[in-house]
């Protein structure tokens, strides 16, 4: 089997359930960011010497696939793994668990981010992360989409900058000054 099809050559794309789509559709765009975000994850990965957040983040991996498969399929029925509350609950007992590690009255000041390998990467992530989510809520203005998708990649924005912000080593804050 070849890597190349040659039936992309003309600007269109199957989706998993074989519906032909323009490339630069909006559901292509939203699957094609959330692979972005998986990519970065991974990247980010091998900064992190923390073995906990590098199993947290093997598994949010993992889960990017089931979130990229709703979207690259129209008939949302036809994929086989769905993101469901489950997936929303753990991510915020995750945000809950590492926030209880950050000293409260540090943890919701802004900070300049990436004071560290690992947190840098984590915080390009949490961009990436967030750009998903506007393409996806754009996508859902037209078409039928799993709305725990949305959630889900919510709750992952706060989860990844929660797991960055735990791991920086030095706090530079952003104060603003009032004239």
């Amino acid at each position: 089997m070849k890597i190349y099809t040659k039936t992309g050559d003309k600007g269109k794309t199957s989706l998993y359930d074989n519906i032909r789509v323009d490339k630069d559709s909006i559901r292509v765009e939203s699957y094609g960011t959330i692979d972005e975000l998986n990519s970065s994850l991974g990247f980010a990965r091998n900064f992190i010497d923390d073995e906990n957040i590098n199993k947290i983040i093997l598994k949010i991996q993992r889960e990017l696939f089931d979130v990229a498969g709703e979207l690259a399929t129209k008939d949302g029925s036809k994929f086989p793994e769905k993101i469901n509350e489950r997936h929303v609950k753990e991510l915020e007992d995750i945000i809950d668990d590492y926030l209880s590690k950050i000293n409260d009255s540090q943890q919701f000041k802004f900070i300049i981010p990436g004071s560290n390998k690992g947190s840098a990467a984590l915080h390009v992530s949490r961009t990436i992360c967030r750009r998903a989510e506007r393409r996806i809520v754009a996508l859902s203005r037209n078409d039928e989409i799993n709305p725990l998708g949305i959630k889900y990649v919510n709750r992952l924005s706060d989860t990844i900058y929660t797991l960055a912000r735990y791991l920086e080593t030095t706090l530079s804050y952003v104060d603003f000054k009032k004239d």
